[in-house]
């Protein structure tokens, strides 16, 4: 499945030790006291910039939004006081452009910058030409960017202050010979990552030497692309462990404290998709242990700000420091292929108690190609885990999304999986419970039914309605009399007779043996439908419908498409004919939307089944495409540079 995803889904449990304050608040928190300046210019987009800009607006600061010129209508465009344009829509000649923005910063007379996380938050360069300016960097100093920023400058700082660090090598690889060289030496699996990165751009898992050079390559240019900065370097891979993070406080004075940790072990792509706090994993010594090598660390380069320390943990609770981000971490990329387009519809589930949405979108936003495919991030929070748990997954179920591909059904089958729920994860989980992707909740018998005594009574819920047009009726489609609907349904190509009767907003559906009773207020103009089906409650989302009986419907995060007919409409279907898939084991289209780096055959060339055919880049991440089967190339439709939609023709197979 593939798709643009709503963000990180934090799982906040409050019991034991009290509710931590919004994490957002903490590097502003020292604000709140006294006004420190009259204006900030914010460089970022999304939802970072819209929550920097909603803190200042309640702290009686002016803001600045950048943009580049595809961004020019977003929401933080919007909420801000001024917006200057600094560029086109790469990153690399925008939100990367420190000219453009230094010149916005002189001609607004910025007194600040907030980074926010990703693009220049960690750029030594950009806070060097901040100062000299006299411009503020909202963030820690220099140094500590350099020392924390730079992957390998900092594992050495962290053995320096005693802090666990990974075996590798702690030095800058030249190029993929000496990889492979230092890969063998360290010995495989190893981690393959780049220097300046994070957020999961530029890193690689290589098993062999094969996979040593192509991670060389995809992950040098993916670090260029995002920060500028292609060095890598080379560590041992630790199989199998959880991702535990600590956050760190630090002042001017010397002072620096932790703040507890976040559990974010499941990933995709080194991208987390759910953090949860606090760990069920760690016991109270480890967590000390952890949090006063968090310290040692931050005081070892004077940090004065807020920070993350990242660390790999194992089985038996040995944990190893994987790098610090200076600066709050929560960014999240997606499991699976990114998707773009326009949002038709949005809804935030703000309604249910325990629910905070931080976002920065809006009806009508759209998702483009070129940034982060991050909608929202989705957190709640509860007196326990249980209570917590719960609320997210009636978040999901209420969070309406419609226009683009998004992560729903992932979140919320994670958030249920007994191995989730018992605490039995590791980074690997994603990995190894959909070893072949996600391909959406599989149905339980019962729940099967009632989705189709739910698909049932839409349907005739429908009917009903289409008879009556301001109190006048219609000439009618079925015979208004009719007392019992005999309906046929196909599911997953399987058919399924039902018989469905109503009495007022009460359906009773008899399915495949089953008899259900399904409630509701049957308003389909509403995006959220709450049905009752026998006792249970259940929202759902009517996607679409049409006149054929064609119906997607969410149902416990999965859109099923399903098509609901009369008896008799489904007998005269049967003389139908049915439109032939198109052969595509000789045709490779992309996946999504993108930008072709690279195509590695031309015509005439043999090629392998599985041999790489191009690399195409979306939302700053780097994807091969590979052919289906072996055979020669007859023609190729794209080239390096070309901008390509989702199902365009790359190359042809004879």
């Amino acid at each position: 499945m593939a798709g643009l995803w709503v963000g990180v889904v934090s799982l906040v449990a409050a019991g034991r030790r009290g509710r931590r304050p919004p994490q957002q608040l903490i590097r502003s928190a020292a604000l709140w006291t006294l006004k420190t300046f009259d204006k900030i210019l914010v460089a970022n987009r999304g939802e970072i910039a819209c929550r920097v800009i909603r803190t200042c607006k309640k702290m009686g600061i002016k803001t600045v939004a950048i943009h580049s010129d595809v961004d020019a209508n977003s929401v933080h465009v919007k909420m801000a006081d001024e917006a200057v344009c600094v560029g086109p829509a790469p990153t690399s000649k925008s939100y990367l452009n420190m000219d453009a923005i230094m010149e916005a910063i002189k001609k607004t007379r910025a007194q600040a910058v907030h980074p926010g996380y990703g693009f220049l938050s960690e750029n030594q360069e950009f806070a060097r030409c901040l100062a000299a300016e006299d411009v503020i960097f909202i963030g820690p100093d220099r140094h500590a960017i350099q020392a924390m920023g730079d992957k390998i400058e900092s594992k050495l700082l962290a053995k320096k202050a005693k802090v666990n660090t990974i075996p590798g090598f702690d030095g800058v690889v030249k190029d993929a010979d000496e990889a492979v060289r230092i890969a063998r030496e360290i010995g495989y699996p190893v981690m393959i990552k780049a220097s300046a990165g994070g957020g999961g751009k530029g890193m690689r898992i290589a098993w062999d030497d094969e996979e040593t050079r192509d991670g060389f390559r995809f992950s040098s240019q993916e670090a260029a692309s995002s920060f500028g900065d292609d060095r890598l370097l080379i560590e041992k891979f630790i199989d199998n462990p959880r991702h535990i993070e600590i956050q760190v406080l630090g002042d001017k004075h010397g002072n620096a404290l932790w703040i507890n940790e976040r559990e974010c072990s499941i990933q995709r792509r080194n991208q987390k998709v759910v953090e949860e706090a606090p760990s069920i994993f760690l016991d109270a010594e480890t967590r000390r242990a952890m949090g006063e090598q968090a310290v040692a660390l931050a005081k070892a380069v004077n940090y004065s700000s807020a920070g993350t320390v990242e660390f790999l943990v194992d089985s038996k609770k040995n944990f190893y420091f994987l790098e610090m981000n200076t600066r709050l971490q929560d960014p999240y990329k997606s499991f699976g292929l990114p998707s773009i387009g326009r949002l038709s519809q949005y809804q935030e589930p703000l309604h249910l108690p325990g629910v905070r949405v931080d976002s920065g979108i809006q009806p009508g936003s759209d998702i483009s190609i070129y940034y982060d495919p991050m909608i929202s991030k989705l957190i709640t929070y509860g007196s326990d885990r249980t209570e917590a748990l719960k609320r997210m997954e009636d978040a999901l179920d209420n969070y309406v999304i419609r226009g683009v591909t998004h992560n729903i059904a992932l979140l919320r089958e994670v958030i249920i999986n007994s191995r989730f729920v018992k605490g039995d994860i590791s980074t690997k989980f994603l990995s190894d419970e959909y070893p072949d992707g996600f391909k959406g909740h599989t149905l339980t018998k019962s729940e099967r039914n009632e989705l189709l005594a739910i698909a049932s009574s839409l349907f005739v819920a429908s009917q009903l309605r289409a008879q009556r047009f301001q109190e006048q009726s219609r000439v009618p489609i079925i015979k208004p009399d009719m007392a019992n609907w005999e309906l046929s349904i196909k599911l997953h190509d399987e058919v399924h007779t039902a018989v469905a009767s109503n009495s007022g907003s009460t359906f009773s559906v008899e399915v495949d043996g089953s008899k259900l009773d399904v409630t509701s207020t049957w308003n389909l103009a509403l995006p959220l439908l709450s049905v009752n089906v026998d006792g249970t409650q259940r929202t759902v989302q009517c996607l679409s419908r049409d006149a054929g009986g064609n119906m997607s419907i969410q149902f416990l995060g999965t859109v099923y498409n399903v098509r609901v007919l009369t008896k008799l409409a489904a007998e005269l279907n049967e003389f139908m004919l049915e439109k032939v898939a198109e052969d595509t084991s000789s045709i490779l289209r992309s996946p999504m939307p993108g930008v072709v780096v690279a195509v590695s055959v031309k015509p005439g060339d043999v090629v392998a089944e599985g041999q790489e055919i191009c690399v195409i880049e979306a939302m700053k991440m780097q994807n091969s495409m590979t052919a289906g089967k072996t055979g020669k190339v007859k023609s190729v439709h794209c080239k390096a540079g070309d901008t390509v939609g989702e199902g365009d023709l790359l190359v042809e197979l004879e």
